[in-house]
């Protein structure tokens, strides 16, 4: 069960790591700084697209427009990290003091 354990939490990890990446390199190409015509940000940025925008999409739908302001990879931040939180001490922390 500590291995499971271990493999969620490094999961969320990797989600967390995903996330603040699509932040930064928003902030990247909305400056200019690098731009999708170079292939490995191109697919990056597909990427990491495929992967938060599921999650990102109904927290953009329900918030407020706030302008040129977008609040939702907080609100996302903060539920991945209240999922991580519920399930290691409602799930795993009653099953690995058992034993299993």
């Amino acid at each position: 069960m500590a291995v499971i354990a271990y493999l969620f939490n490094a999961l969320i990890q990797l989600y967390i790591i995903v996330i603040i990446v699509t932040v930064i390199l928003s902030w990247l190409l909305a400056f200019n700084v690098v731009n999708r015509h170079n292939r490995f940000v191109d697919a990056v940025w597909r990427t990491c697209l495929a992967l938060t925008e599921p999650a990102l999409r109904p927290i953009r739908n329900f918030l407020p427009s706030l302008g040129g302001i977008d609040l939702s990879p907080i609100i996302l931040l903060i539920a991945v990290n209240a999922l991580q939180i519920g399930v290691n001490r409602y799930v795993f922390a009653p099953l690995l003091a058992r034993g299993l």
